[in-house]
């Protein structure tokens, strides 16, 4: 009873210690550039997915040939690893064993690292579906990005698939006439579920007693409690003014962003020409299939007429073929990076915008006189 109540309700957060964070952290600027991945485990309690802990996947050595081809290699295999037979086994190890010490050793997903929000692509969705549909139906899978939270904003993010795309992915059937069954479009491949990070009461006392800078001599013993309270030792908020916020220059990723965000405006303008191609293929063997059965047509016509057996009208399966639809899938996961790199752009010009906007006066001659 308890199981199928806790498979009806659908996943509401995740919830993630910060050692979990720290680690996987560590392992991404580690590995950085080359693409890192590794298991999460946990337990889910009231629709809250709680990561307590988390191990890498082994990386593959690779023979060095080439600096680009090998980095490149390297991350594919990386990006293929939890779905990889071996990774499967070495993680049912690493699960067993954890248990054995008396921690938490549910399977609730699996994370990666990417590079300026680039994430969205078929490895992804391979390793989603695999861990969805095989090993456990409520796991998440978490994004760290390595580029934005160089930056000091830490970028860590939970997705799944919607059930919607499970479906489809599982037909494998991504055809136009599928999709508008469906209604299935590119904002429905991924749920993104809120995240938090969670301390322990101790660690939290512990953080909040650290002080500022470790005293160079020996401290004197307070006199008395009012002294407790002044202590020189206390961290203060910043109350003195960041001139980091009158900067006017603008955030080099989002330059780096608006090329990643063109290229994939290109990408998807070469999907949309395939498919164009593919349509007027489709146009002329349908133009050739129908001038076809209109000559049948004349020619049983003409041979009833005369008394003789009428040819069959359905040959044209086997003279001619039609061409086959390319998969939409490609064009689908593009527009979703698409839409990612759109509001990673929107995300950096809004602090930009509201500076331009504060010293307008001063960048254009005209407006103080007006």
């Amino acid at each position: 009873m308890t199981d199928s109540v806790l498979k009806e309700s659908p996943l509401k957060a995740v919830q993630v210690e910060a050692l979990v964070v720290m680690k996987i952290i560590k392992h991404c600027s580690q590995t950085f550039p080359t693409t890192a991945t590794g298991s999460i485990v946990g337990m889910d309690v009231n629709g809250t997915l709680q990561v307590t802990n988390s191990f890498p996947f082994p990386t593959v050595e690779i023979p060095s040939t080439d600096s680009h081809h090998d980095s490149n290699a390297a991350s594919n295999l990386a990006a293929a690893a939890p779905r990889a037979k071996a990774n499967t086994v070495y993680q049912s190890d690493m699960i067993k064993y954890l248990r054995e010490v008396n921690v938490d050793a549910n399977n609730v997903g699996w994370y990666t690292s990417a590079s300026m929000g680039n994430f969205v692509n078929a490895n992804m969705i391979e390793n989603q579906y695999f861990y969805q549909k095989e090993l456990n139906e409520r796991t998440v899978a978490i994004v760290h990005d390595v580029s934005r939270s160089s930056q000091g904003s830490l970028s860590l993010r939970a997705f799944r698939l919607s059930p919607s795309f499970m479906a489809a992915y599982k037909e494998g059937k991504f055809t136009t006439e599928s999709l508008q069954k469906s209604n299935l479009s590119y904002k429905d491949i991924l749920v993104e579920l809120p995240l938090t990070i969670h301390n322990s009461h101790l660690l939290t006392s512990f953080l909040h007693q650290l002080p500022s800078k470790p005293a160079s001599q020996e401290l004197d013993f307070p006199s008395n409690l009012a002294a407790l309270s002044n202590d020189p030792n206390t961290p203060q908020p910043p109350l003195y003014p960041n001139l980091d916020s009158l900067d006017l220059s603008i955030d080099p990723f989002l330059e780096k962003t608006c090329d990643l965000l063109l290229d994939s405006i290109e990408t998807h303008y070469t999907e949309l020409n395939n498919h164009q191609y593919y349509q007027r293929q489709l146009g002329r063997e349908q133009t050739k299939i129908t001038a076809w059965q209109q000559k049948r047509k004349t020619e049983n016509a003409a041979r009833v007429a005369a008394k003789q057996t009428p040819l069959p009208e359905d040959e044209w399966t086997r003279l001619f073929k039609l061409p086959q639809e390319p998969s939409r899938l490609e064009g689908l996961l593009n527009s979703r990076q698409v839409e990612q790199y759109a509001r990673q752009v929107d995300g950096f010009t809004a602090s930009v915008s509201g500076k331009m906007f504060a010293v307008k006066s001063n960048l254009l001659p005209g407006e103080m006189q007006q």
